[in-house]
């Protein structure tokens, strides 16, 4: 009991600080840019009613979660096709370097070109984004693999989709889990960038309205929103990954005991 109690408390902590810092050095503020923070939580209720949250909100999280799936889908399946052949790897490695080095903004008006300035182009932008974190990590953890236990496994005879599910994926999960945990944050980033371009709804659009309009509180509220759902999309992540990688975490859990 004492242990998942002192676990919330360092997880809320510095929160609690950060939140206390800014209430102190903005209380009193008369910049315009730099309202008080108690200002700005009253305001928050009165920017995001429940129309807000689906036009807004509800839309910027579907494009996420539509780029991200594809980028997960996307990444494992390369990463581990990549991984497991050497003359794939050697083929593919340049092309995987170049384009991984491109940032994904700058991709942004080629995208509209092709996919218009709707939804598509947006969750292709976010997807463009978060598969390459994905793709080199599942690289890494398919290639990572323990030869002694491939070895055994041909020895017995688990081939093909088997060996794929029974020793390769659960062996680079670790890493793949690393790769998805970097995409996410990736994914919110350029879910409020894509929203910027041409966009009629979502946060990014909403945040960039506040500030064009001379909404400051509102503008504020944005951005507090967007930081409250990367934390809660965080949440939700270490929750699947416990649930996946249990074995992994409980392994660790008893070598840290003894």
């Amino acid at each position: 009991m004492r242990r998942p109690l002192l676990r919330i408390v360092l997880v809320f902590a510095l929160p609690a600080v950060l939140v206390g810092v800014w209430w102190a050095a903005s209380a009193g503020s008369e910049d315009v840019y730099w309202p008080p923070l108690g200002t700005i939580l009253r305001t928050f209720p009165e920017v995001w009613t429940g129309e807000r949250w689906r036009g807004d909100v509800l839309p910027s999280v579907l494009r996420l979660a539509a780029g991200y799936a594809l980028a997960a889908v996307a990444g494992v399946a390369l990463g581990t096709l990549v991984g497991s052949r050497r003359r794939v790897r050697a083929v593919c490695e340049p092309v995987v370097e170049f384009l991984r080095a491109v940032p994904p903004p700058v991709l942004v008006p080629v995208i509209m070109l092709f996919a218009g300035i709707g939804d598509t182009m947006k969750i292709l932008v976010i997807a463009g984004g978060c598969v390459w974190p994905v793709l080199l990590n599942t690289v890494e953890g398919v290639r990572a693999v323990d030869p002694v236990m491939a070895e055994t496994a041909r020895s017995y005879g688990i081939t093909g989709v088997a060996r794929l599910r029974d020793v390769v994926l659960p062996s680079a999960g670790p890493q793949i889990f690393a790769g998805l945990r970097q995409a996410l944050s990736i994914g919110i980033i350029l879910m409020v960038i894509s929203e910027m371009f041409a966009a009629s709804n979502g946060l990014g659009f909403a945040v960039v309205q506040f500030q064009r309009s001379f909404a400051i509180p509102g503008m504020w509220t944005g951005i507090l929103l967007l930081g409250l759902l990367g934390f809660v999309l965080s949440v939700l992540f270490q929750l699947v990954e416990r649930r996946v990688l249990g074995w992994y975490h409980g392994l660790r859990d008893a070598s840290r005991r003894s």
